[in-house]
């Protein structure tokens, strides 16, 4: 399996191009705006196109490079079911497979830092057959659990979204071994979560022992140690999910 990690410091955002060069069909997972050159540039010197990319969600704090690469490339766009958003795409279920060669991408659904959000646990069957490593989006972050605010509306309040995050964070990726390499969409300078480390992989065993969003006894807890103190929203927060759920360019500000 091909993986790297690209960054993009002025928003503290990871994404990820990973795939099969043995049967050429790479991926972009959380692709930045800015990186769509970068992803290409890459791939191309793999001499293997990109084929998918997937969004675990519609990001609130930054426009997703998903329509720009989707329309320079030819690939597949992908997005959890229920995403809402305008433009042509297949809607990945909870547990769906994308494949490519002997990488294997599945949905695991993790609501709560947004209603429609998905982590993708990938497997190099060229390596084994048990999953290596998981993209957690921004549901589990390094250090920190993502805010449960930026998607909240009308019935699904603030505090029911933080414990669907409880319940996302527990119930499915608590349940993976703490083996797995764990690879998150935001590293520390985002706002999308509190104390996160600068050091943008980690494992599911470390964060177990080590993540403070993991630490407290109950349901309760977790919640109002959430809602605590949750930084300012992202600048520009409506028209960046605006540009990212109708597929169109920002709108320059007047």
């Amino acid at each position: 399996m091909f993986f790297r990690q690209l960054l993009n410091d002025e928003t503290a955002c990871a994404s990820y191009l990973l795939g099969c060069a043995t049967h050429r069909q790479f991926a972009v997972v959380d692709p930045h705006v800015d990186l769509v050159d970068d992803y290409i540039a890459v791939a191309q010197a793999q001499g293997v196109p990109i084929v998918a990319v997937l969004d675990t969600h519609v990001q609130a704090d930054h426009v997703s490079g998903l329509p720009d690469l989707v329309a320079r490339t030819g690939a597949r766009a992908y997005l959890p079911a229920d995403a809402g958003v305008e433009f042509d795409h297949h809607s990945l279920t909870d547990g769906e497979v994308v494949k490519l060669g002997n990488t294997e991408i599945r949905a695991i659904s993790t609501p709560g830092h947004a209603l429609a959000h998905h982590a993708y646990l990938i497997t190099d069957h060229r390596r084994g057959d048990q999953p290596w490593l998981v993209l957690t989006g921004d549901a589990l972050l390094v250090g920190d659990a993502g805010r449960p605010d930026l998607h909240a509306h009308a019935e699904d309040t603030v505090e029911e979204m933080a414990r669907s995050l409880y319940g996302s964070l527990t119930e499915k990726l608590l349940a993976l071994p703490d083996h797995l390499v764990l690879y998150p969409s935001h590293y520390s300078g985002s706002v999308c979560g509190r104390g996160l480390s600068a050091t943008p992989v980690s494992t599911i065993g470390f964060e177990r022992r080590h993540n403070p969003a993991l630490q407290f006894a109950s349901e309760d807890e977790f919640v109002r140690a959430l809602l605590a103190d949750i930084p300012p929203a992202p600048e520009g927060q409506a028209a960046i999910v605006r540009a990212n759920r109708t597929g169109r360019p920002l709108a320059p500000v007047a």
